[in-house]
């Protein structure tokens, strides 16, 4: 499993997991952004199977993770999509290397890549995987956020929430992320859980998962350009957005309003699938983002 390595950037200092590409000459850096309550550990099996002509980095979230919480104390899914685009930035500065740049997220870290893409400018691809976008199609896994975003509700919900022992708390969300939890290594089971002690004795863990969920909670009031689905229509890469359709979290009809939304888009909805597909099928979502990216890009270039 690739270690955390700690990156310094301008308003922030990430934990970051780093594949570099083989060889001397990346054909694209690929940029992996977790979701709420996640980490880089979200990404660690897709990161090995993406082609190797790829380098890949996996950041924990400022406040997620080994990640300390953004200095300017922004969580929103815009505040910490700065952070993920000034990682990309400081990979060219410490490659030299100016290469297509293939943003991914899962869940809030799909509103943060999206946001990222808009940022970022010259970004080749964006690949969503059951997104946290604006939605009246709520999954029965999430009813509950609304009432846990509420200042003095979250808190002591989350307070009650963590005395319970870190293992059951990654099982319960193993159980509610995937049709069938066994899908996870031991290996990765076990690192989930010793990362859940961890962020145990951290104090800032709680509010910066409180204060992302309200963020992104209220990312959805927003109007105008700054809005997701707006932002989804002036997306300037072509889109990939992969939907489980045994998600209880992000319910599969989102799939429909994301084919009509993005300008650019390919929308496959995996059978036997819940809400981290790059988890529990990561040799299928490598495989559909090789055959939509990777392929494309080589016949460009023939």
């Amino acid at each position: 499993m690739l270690d955390l390595e700690s990156w310094n950037l301008p308003e922030s200092s990430l934990a970051v997991r780093a594949r570099p590409a083989a060889g001397s000459d990346p054909a694209g850096l690929a940029v992996m952004v977790h979701g709420l309550g996640g980490s880089a550990l979200n990404w660690v099996d897709l990161m090995e199977r993406l082609p190797p002509e790829y380098a890949v980095l996996a950041p924990d979230l400022p406040g997620f993770g080994a990640s300390p919480p953004p200095r300017d104390g922004d969580h929103s899914p815009a505040g910490h999509a700065r952070h993920v685009v000034a990682l990309a930035e400081a990979w060219r500065q410490r490659t030299g290397r100016d290469v297509p740049l293939h943003l991914f997220g899962n869940s809030m870290g799909g509103a943060v890549a999206l946001q990222a893409a808009a940022r970022a400018g010259s970004t080749s691809s964006l690949t969503l995987i059951s997104p946290a976008l604006p939605t009246l199609a709520v999954g029965k896994g999430n009813v509950h956020l609304p009432v846990v975003a509420v200042p003095g509700v979250g808190e002591t919900l989350v307070r009650r929430y963590s005395a319970l022992s870190a293992q059951a708390r990654v099982d319960a969300t193993l159980q509610a992320c995937f049709v069938d939890p066994s899908r996870v290594s031991p290996e990765l089971r076990e690192a989930l859980i010793e990362e859940v002690r961890m962020r145990d004795r951290l104090p800032y863990a709680t509010p910066s998962f409180l204060a992302s969920l309200r963020g992104l909670l209220a990312s959805f009031a927003r109007v105008g350009r700054g809005r997701p689905w707006a932002a989804a229509r002036l997306t300037p890469c072509p889109v990939l957005a992969i939907y489980g359709e045994n998600d209880v979290l992000v319910h599969a009809r989102n799939a429909r309003r994301a084919s009509r939304a993005f300008p650019d888009a390919e929308v496959v909805v995996l059978p036997d699938c819940g809400h981290a597909a790059q988890m529990e099928h990561p040799d299928e979502v490598a495989r559909l983002w090789v055959s939509r990216f990777s392929l494309r890009a080589s016949h460009a270039g023939a």
